[in-house]
This record gives C-alpha cells, sequence and structure tokens, in this order.
C-alpha cells in the first residue's frame, strides 16, 4: 500500500492494518494480553444549576499486559497525516495513570518509545514497525524496573480474583493492588495506602489480600475495623469469595481453624488483661494484619490499634486511609512509611469516579456579629447566662438558640422542596442534644411527610438504637426511609450511603481529616437512581476548609514524637463536668448572606461571586463584546458556542438561576461579562412578531416558524437546533418531521430558515 493510501486511512485502519499486526508479530497475545479502546476514566461530572453532565471518558488505544490486571505498556495510536510523536503526550497520561514503564506512540509508519522507568541516557527512541519489542523483553525490563527477583515474581503474578459479575478494578484500584504486592513481594513490613472516601478501598484490600493468600505468601490474616457496619458490609458484600475459610471474631471467642478473621477491634482488646483476647493468639499466628480507616488511632502511641499492632509486629501490616492522620504527636506515615499509593479526592472527581459538589454557605446573624445577653439575663430554665459574646463557636455548645435551630431547619427544608424532599440527606450536628432538637425541628417543617412515615426524619447517633436500626435502610439505595438523618459522629465514617445527596454542616469542624471523612459521605455515584453529584449546605463556615492548602495535597510526615507530659498547675483540680449549656428562646436568628458555590473545571471551589468568576471566564475567550458577537453570529449552530462555553467552565444553568431563568445564553453572556442590558427569551420573540418577518413563508411554514418561536421562548435557542423538536407538540400536528421539512422544500431549506429565525432572534429590538 502506498504513501498516499497509507495518509488516507483512519486512525482504526492504521491499529488494525499495521499497528497491531507489528505487535501480534512481536509474539503478544491478541486475546490474553492486548486490550483496545481501554476506558481509563468515568468522564468528569460537571454541575451546571440543578442538573450535572458527565464529559468524555477517557480510553487509551491499546494497553499491554504481562498478565490479566497486570499492565506494562501503553500504545497511543494517530492517523498517518500525525506525526510519530504525536500520541505520546496522551500516552504518557494513560502510562502514569496505569503505573506503567513504557509508552509508546506510531502513526503506522513506525514506533516511538518512552521509557519512563530510565532516569538517565535516552527516554525515546524510535523503533521501526517490524522491531516492537517481545513480551519477555519488556517483561524483563518492568521487572527491573520495580527490583523485582524470581521469588517476588512469583507473588506479583498471582491471578486476581474474578467471578461471573464481570466486575474489575478501576486503573487507580489495580495500581493501588500491584504497587502493595510489589512491596511485600520485596519484603516491606509496614505498608500505607491512602485512598479517597468511595473509591472502593474495601474492594481494594480484598484483592491483596486474596492474591497474598492464593500463592500462600500470607496464610493467616486479620482484617480489622473500629465501625461494626464496616465488619458487616465487608464479610458479606467484598470479602464474601473468602466463604467458609473465613471468619468474624464475635462474643470475645476465639477458632484458631479459620484463615481470614474479621473483627471490631474494640472486639479483641479491653482495659482490663483478660478481655484482650487478641493474646490468645501467638504473637505469629498472623501473617498479614490489614487496618481499614487507620486515621482513626492505629497511628497514636497509645491506641488500642497499636498495641495489637505491636503484638502482632512480626506480621506484614497494612493501614488504608483516606486521611491519613498527621500532626506534631499522632502520625500514620511515621508508623506505616510514606503511601505507597495515593488516589485523592481531586483525583476521582476529575476521573468522574467521585460525585463533585456544589456548596450552599449561610452566615447567620448571631454566629457571625455574636450575642451579649442583657445584664440579669437568664434562659428558658431561669438559669443566669454569663455576660460575654457568644458567637458561632458557642452555639449549640455552651449556648442554644431555639430560633436558630428552626431557621437551620426552616432553611434545609426550603432547599428540600425547591429539589427533591425525598432525597437522602445527613446533617451533622455539634453533639447528640442538637441532633435530636434538631430532628425536632425538621419534623415540624415537615409535617406532612413526617405524618406520612415518621421515619421520613430520624436521629442516628450512638446512644439510640431506634435510629441505629435504621441505618441499613438509609444506607439502602431501594428503601424509601430515612430521609433526613440527624447525627452528630456516628455518621462521620465508614458509611456508604451511596445516594446520600445533601449533606448540612451545621457542626464546627476544626480537623481537616475529619472534614475530608464528611464530606466523603456524598461522593459516592449512584447513575442508577440519578445520583451524579451532592450539595453541602454550610452553616458554620466550614467549607472555608476548602482553601486549606493541605485539603487535597500529598500527606506529609510532621511527627516529632508523644506530646511531652503536662504537669497540673498549683491549684489545679479534676477536670470539669457538667459545665451548664444556655436554652435561649426569645432571641431572633436571621441570615446575614447567603452564597453559593460551585467546582471549577479544576476541581477548585469558586470563591469568588459567580457574575465575577464569569467575566473573568468569558474574557479569556472574548477580550470584547464585539468578538463574542461575531462568534455568535457566525456559528450556525448557536447550541456549539453554548457547549463550548459550558467546556470552558462557564456555568451557564447555575448563572440562569441567579441572574434571571427568562434570559437565555446569549443575553447573560453579554449582560454579565460585557455589562449589557439584558431581554428576556419572551421579549425577544415578541420584537420577532413586529417585524412580520413571516410573511415570506407560505401558510403552514409560517405555523411552524411561529410555533418554533414559542419553543424558543419557552425553553431556549438549543430547542430549535434539533430535529427532535419536530415531533413535539404542537408542531408534531402540522406533520412528520418529513413532511414538515417538506414544507420549506427540503431539508436544507428548513436548517436555512431556523438559522434565519436565530438571526432574527439576535437581531438588534
Amino acid at each position: 500500500m502506498d504513501s498516499f493510501d497509507k495518509k488516507s486511512l483512519t486512525e482504526a485502519d492504521i491499529r488494525s492494518k499495521y499497528v497491531l499486526k507489528a505487535i501480534t508479530d512481536a509474539g503478544w497475545d491478541l486475546d490474553a494480553q492486548v486490550r483496545e479502546e481501554l476506558t481509563v476514566t468515568n468522564g468528569r461530572i460537571m454541575v451546571h444549576g440543578q442538573t450535572a453532565k458527565r464529559g468524555p471518558k477517557r480510553r487509551a488505544d491499546i494497553v499491554l499486559y504481562h498478565k490479566p490486571n497486570l499492565p506494562i505498556a501503553v500504545v497511543e495510536v494517530k492517523d498517518n497525516k500525525h506525526s510519530l510523536g504525536d500520541g505520546m503526550q496522551q500516552g504518557l497520561w494513560y502510562a502514569e495513570a496505569l503505573d506503567v514503564p513504557f509508552a509508546y506512540s506510531t502513526n503506522g509508519d513506525a514506533f516511538l518509545e518512552h521509557n519512563r522507568s530510565a532516569t538517565t541516557g535516552q527516554i525515546e527512541t524510535e523503533i521501526p514497525l517490524d522491531s516492537f519489542p517481545k513480551p519477555d523483553q519488556l517483561w524483563n525490563r518492568y521487572r527491573s524496573w520495580r527490583n523485582l527477583d524470581d521469588k517476588a515474581e512469583s507473588v506479583v503474578t498471582e491471578d486476581y480474583h474474578s467471578d461471573t459479575s464481570g466486575k474489575s478494578p478501576r486503573y487507580y484500584q489495580m495500581a493501588a493492588i500491584n504497587r502493595t504486592i510489589e512491596a511485600i513481594a520485596r519484603g516491606q513490613s509496614r505498608i500505607l495506602l491512602v485512598m479517597a472516601t468511595g473509591t472502593g478501598k474495601t474492594y481494594t484490600a480484598f484483592q491483596i489480600i486474596y492474591r497474598l493468600w492464593k500463592s500462600r505468601t500470607k496464610k493467616r490474616i486479620l482484617f480489622l475495623a473500629d465501625r461494626n457496619i464496616l465488619v458487616d458490609q465487608t464479610k458479606v458484600n467484598d470479602f464474601s469469595p473468602f466463604g467458609d475459610a473465613m471468619t468474624k471474631i464475635t462474643h470475645r471467642k476465639i477458632d484458631k481453624s479459620y484463615e481470614i478473621y474479621l473483627a471490631l477491634y474494640q472486639a479483641v482488646t479491653g482495659t482490663e488483661e483478660e478481655r484482650n483476647i487478641y493474646k490468645q493468639f501467638s504473637r505469629s499466628f498472623f501473617d498479614l494484619i490489614v487496618v481499614d480507616e487507620c486515621h482513626r488511632g492505629s497511628a497514636a502511641e497509645d491506641s488500642a490499634w497499636r498495641e495489637i499492632l505491636e503484638y502482632f509486629s512480626e506480621a506484614t501490616q497494612i493501614g488504608m486511609t483516606a486521611t491519613p492522620k498527621e500532626t506534631r504527636y499522632v502520625s500514620n506515615i511515621h508508623y506505616f512509611g510514606t503511601p505507597v499509593y495515593t488516589y485523592s479526592l481531586r483525583q476521582g472527581i476529575d476521573d468522574g469516579f467521585l460525585a463533585p459538589y456544589k456548596v450552599v454557605r449561610y452566615d447567620l446573624d448571631k454566629d457571625m456579629l455574636g450575642w451579649r445577653p442583657e445584664i440579669g439575663k437568664v434562659d428558658k430554665h431561669g438559669n443566669p447566662i454569663d455576660d460575654r459574646i457568644y458567637n458561632v463557636k458557642d452555639m449549640d455548645r455552651n449556648l442554644v438558640l431555639d430560633h436558630r435551630t428552626k431557621l437551620v431547619a426552616t432553611k434545609i427544608t426550603e432547599f428540600l422542596k425547591a429539589t427533591d424532599r425525598f432525597q437522602k440527606t445527613i446533617i451533622f450536628c455539634e453533639d447528640i442534644d442538637h441532633a435530636e432538637r434538631m430532628r425536632q425541628a425538621l419534623v415540624n417543617n415537615n409535617p406532612d411527610l413526617a405524618a406520612e412515615d415518621h421515619r421520613y426524619v430520624m436521629r442516628i447517633t450512638g446512644d439510640n438504637l431506634e435510629g441505629k436500626q435504621e441505618l441499613d435502610n438509609f444506607i439502602d439505595p431501594e428503601s424509601r426511609y430515612p430521609v433526613l438523618v440527624t447525627t452528630s459522629k456516628l455518621l462521620t465514617t465508614g458509611v456508604d450511603a451511596q445516594t446520600c445527596s445533601l449533606i448540612v454542616l451545621d457542626q464546627s469542624i476544626q480537623s481537616l481529616s475529619q472534614f475530608k471523612q464528611i464530606i466523603g459521605r456524598g461522593t459516592r455515584v449512584n447513575e442508577d437512581y440519578g445520583k451524579l453529584y451532592f450539595t453541602i449546605i454550610d452553616f458554620r463556615r466550614a467549607t472555608e476548609l476548602f482553601a486549606d492548602p493541605d485539603w487535597d495535597g500529598e500527606p506529609v510526615d510532621i511527627y516529632e514524637g508523644p506530646p511531652p507530659p503536662q504537669k497540673p498547675e498549683p491549684g489545679d483540680g479534676p477536670p470539669q463536668t457538667g459545665k451548664i449549656k444556655y436554652y435561649v428562646d426569645d432571641v431572633s436568628v436571621e441570615v446575614l448572606r447567603e452564597r453559593v458555590q460551585y467546582l471549577d473545571p479544576d476541581g477548585k471551589l469558586i470563591t469568588e461571586s459567580l457574575t465575577d468568576y464569569t467575566r473573568k471566564n468569558v474574557r479569556k475567550e472574548y477580550t470584547s463584546l464585539d468578538s463574542f458577537l461575531q462568534k455568535w453570529t457566525a456559528s450556525d449552530r448557536k447550541n456549539a458556542v453554548i457547549e463550548e462555553l459550558n467546556e470552558q467552565g462557564v456555568l451557564l444553568e447555575a448563572l440562569a438561576e441567579e441572574v434571571g431563568r427568562e434570559y437565555d445564553p446569549f443575553d447573560l453572556v453579554c449582560h454579565v461579562a460585557f455589562g449589557q442590558p439584558p431581554l428576556t427569551r419572551q421579549e425577544r420573540a415578541r420584537n420577532v412578531r413586529k417585524r412580520n418577518y413571516f410573511t415570506k413563508y407560505g401558510d403552514k411554514a409560517r405555523l411552524v416558524l411561529e410555533a418554533l418561536l414559542d419553543k424558543y421562548a419557552e425553553s431556549g435557542v438549543a430547542q430549535l437546533e434539533t430535529m427532535e423538536i419536530l415531533q413535539v407538540q404542537p408542531i408534531s400536528e402540522y406533520g412528520t418531521p418529513v413532511e414538515i421539512v417538506s414544507l420549506f422544500g427540503g431539508k436544507d431549506q428548513y436548517l436555512t430558515a431556523i438559522r434565519e429565525l436565530e438571526t432574527q432572534i439576535y437581531s438588534a429590538a
């Protein structure tokens, strides 16, 4: 085939005729070692007002594997009109994501190899088409890169668990699993994995344990968690393939005949020596210990988990967390070492595996400005109130303002009524007392639904059996109730509420670790139930933590050692208990300020006003009103300009909610970015009718255009540019789409008429 023919081929043709042939000629098994069009990411979800839309998925052209789930190279293919290296930057992104050392770019003439494992010498090399590396060559180079000897290879190449469900690890899970297995195969005994909430830590742990167990590298394994629900979910879901080899330690009874043990750490420890039943096991009994949510205590010198880990110090130990605890006195990294793999919340949102969020923030006057009681003021129980200024840090801790609780409940209810009253919601309160008062306020704000089923609003706290018994139903996407749940600490971590789409923060949160865990309750995506994003309503300015430089940064070890013992000052007595909390029912509370904030395309929360953000973003692309008008006028499809603006991060749906839903994107942009007075769609439609523009068409065609103009006035220009509009009432009354198009003389003439109608709509009044 000559060069002219080759340049006329599509990318798919180049891949099938040249690239795959070269790869299979080198000895690669097309069925077992080669995957084409591998979906790596799901496509980022962008939120526009009350709607969400996925962006394109990322797909690697060709991925080469030593064995299933053990990738070693990526090949990016371009058509022959491109140069040899045009696909390299894409290939390197996929190589980094898949954690492989070799990336290839090709246009069908040859291959350009990039060796990510090289630190000196020539990193990129051109390879003839007929000299692609053989599987053994690449595998040996991979082994060298990972420092794997023959013994380690037998562990690393152990198969993953697979079943008839077809479930397979996502790219980052695969990378985390392989990194961990390789580290253990090389002899590393303390390992830390950092994976954002909702990214499948337990499934990742299962595959790690399964491969080590099947290879008999680790024969007896202990999986520790700090919540009973975490252990139970793990046993019946991700770990179920272990079957009869697995047991859960309950009732402080030990049976040493199993190989996989699941335990609540409180079930194997205690303050009294005889309660420390883990000591019934010998120190060398377990080969592997995996600690889930290890930020919750295992890194602290005096924690119960630390006792277990030190007792079984001969075992390999893996800590898994979304939020490693790193302070001067407590450190996961100090104990487990630098994370072997990190997958952050921002990465999860960028990849479309985690739900993005928008923030509605309310600043309340008594929180922000403070409240000082008048002299002699007593609370509703007759307690004299200390004379000082109370602010947001005191609310519901030292001071309870009934009107504040009612206002928060009212604002939550208003949001639900404007969106969906049955969206699963968690309200985080200061303490159990606050959670109960909030439950009452929400019941009173929703008397119709609370009367329909008392579980519409429930308190789920550690002291409330009835509430805790409903936790599984709250988590279950198919269970309608409970809907609104008030809590303080119980739901902070480990609760897999896939359809929770509203998180309310009425709790003062100082810890970044705790904040990440709370936000993680909303990050699950469940497309079957329409859960693509979630909303955070913040009454305590907790979302200012999004601006913390460590919010989504790499965890850093800042451990200095255990805290020095505190010497009591003269006169110190036992700690005070029973501190008075004042309850006040006659002080009004009002909203001082309300703001809605969204994530920008880079995953950062927009902190400026939406209008300022829009103006800045539009003017990056269009420096003047004239340049925007020229682009708009020249475009045959106005919707293409709208889509382009959306891709550039201009949140048109959200802007319409703020400025006015009666304006279409053209007027929103002209008004917000360039200061032009906007016209509503109805005003533009009326102006068109005044011009007698329709008289040039026949009677039926004129009626069709008038109906289309009504549709524009109702819902915007995007409707006009789809042929589907011809199947909608009342336009469909004029015939089938083919018959309607024929009224204009054919499809081309119909589309010309639509463009002329758009010109009339956007011409000056």
